[in-house]
């Protein structure tokens, strides 16, 4: 039997929580634990951050129980793996609303996955909270009810901020190659209309399908363009072959590439040698924050590394802290309420919280603000929010910041 006080006992070998059926009784009558759902990418491409993500999802859900639980009641969380792969990331989301009757889906990674899976969440009138850049995530047919909450730059702001590295380097004759889906074509597209609107000219762009064993002849086309810089919307296993290839061909130009795919594994994948001078962009977490800190202590004991390892687990730590405080604020765990309080607990005007306890408390004088581990979260009317973006340039076969973006 479950522990109501904690419900944080995961089953072996599956990372998936679950209650005694007592307990599922106790919540059908409005009573007993929140139920949410923890989808994240803990193998396929995502896996780098999947663990992370999912682990700070638990620590959060810890702290907010510690705290008394949201609206008197503890959350439960209920974890899955979308494999980084949106069949799989779809059967997980049906088994996580239709099985374990879930409130709330919190940590989708990868636009593919999250397209794929707010179509359920809006068929089942609970929020999806998520990590992806798609542009047509903020809009309908997706994001048709308002139940899609982007914790991550959209692909459009990674395009300006790339635009912003662009003139900050001195680049004049950029190229770009993405891949073929929502999010690597929504990076290549928003930097070139930054570009344009910079006055600037993309010299050549190319768009390539995915799983191939080679990228020659795409990468041929874009270096026959001679531009300074090649500007990408890539994943780690397509970044790999493009960058050995390039490197083979002797031609020489930069890269600006999202910290997805030019990454420690990216470096480990090529070597020093085929990696320096690539510039590496990502959004930064709010690391001045109180909220940053509560952070970075829980995932170094989750995780033995720091918390500035992993930005995607900051925004699932602030997804279940978001959540708990709408929750409180709602006084009830019914969507159709919480919705509504999430732009209200997360955006200014109010006291400025870092917690679901100081927000608790808070809330009982009036308005609150949460300011969070991963950004500031103000939510746009898209449900979307603006962090600020890291320019990190391999060195030596390490990853070093240099500056910070703001846009």
């Amino acid at each position: 039997m479950i522990n109501r006080r904690t419900l944080l006992t995961a089953v072996a070998g599956t990372g998936a929580l679950m209650a005694a059926p007592s307990v599922l009784r106790a919540q059908g009558a409005g009573s007993g634990p929140i139920r949410i759902g923890a989808l994240n990418p803990v193998t396929g491409s995502g896996s780098p951050y999947g663990s992370g993500m999912q682990k700070m999802i638990l620590a959060a859900a810890e702290a907010v129980n510690a705290a008394g639980g949201a609206a008197g009641r503890p959350i439960e969380i209920i974890a899955e793996d979308t494999q980084t792969n949106p069949q799989a990331g779809v059967l997980a989301a049906k088994k996580l609303i239709e099985a374990n009757k879930v409130q709330a889906i919190l940590g989708t990674w990868s636009s593919g996955v999250s397209l794929a899976v707010i179509p359920l969440c809006n068929d089942a009138g609970i929020p999806l909270f998520h990590c992806s850049g798609a542009p047509a995530l903020s809009t309908p047919p997706a994001n048709a009810k308002g139940l899609g909450f982007r914790f991550q730059a959209t692909n459009g702001r990674f395009g300006r901020a790339f635009a912003e590295i662009c003139v900050k380097e001195g680049f004049k004759r950029p190229a770009t190659m993405a891949f073929n889906n929502a999010s690597g074509i929504g990076n290549t597209e928003g930097f070139r209309q930054a570009w344009e609107a910079k006055g600037g000219k993309v010299v050549e762009s190319v768009v390539y399908e995915p799983n191939q064993a080679s990228y020659r002849s795409e990468l041929m086309k874009v270096l026959a363009a001679q531009p300074d810089v090649i500007v990408t919307g890539s994943y780690l296993a397509d970044t790999t072959i493009l960058l050995r290839e390039w490197f083979q061909s002797g031609q020489p130009v930069r890269w600006i590439i999202p910290g997805w795919a030019a990454n420690p594994d990216l470096i480990k994948a090529l070597g020093p040698e085929v990696t320096e001078d690539i510039i590496s962009v990502d959004s930064v977490s709010n690391e001045g924050s109180p909220a940053y800190a509560q952070f970075d202590a829980a995932y170094q004991k989750a995780m033995n590394q720091p918390g500035s390892a992993n930005v995607y687990a900051a925004m699932t730590w602030d997804m279940v802290n978001v959540l708990a405080l709408a929750i409180e604020a709602a006084g009830s765990s019914d969507m159709s309420a919480v919705v509504p309080k999430l732009r209200e607990v997360g955006n200014p005007p109010g006291t400025v919280v870092s917690s679901f306890a100081e927000g608790k408390a808070a809330l009982k004088n009036g308005k609150i603000n949460y300011d969070g581990a991963s950004s500031v979260l103000d939510f746009d009317q898209y449900g979307d929010v603006t962090p600020d973006f890291g320019a990190y340039f391999i060195t030596g076969g390490k990853l070093e910041r240099r500056y910070i973006v703001k846009i």
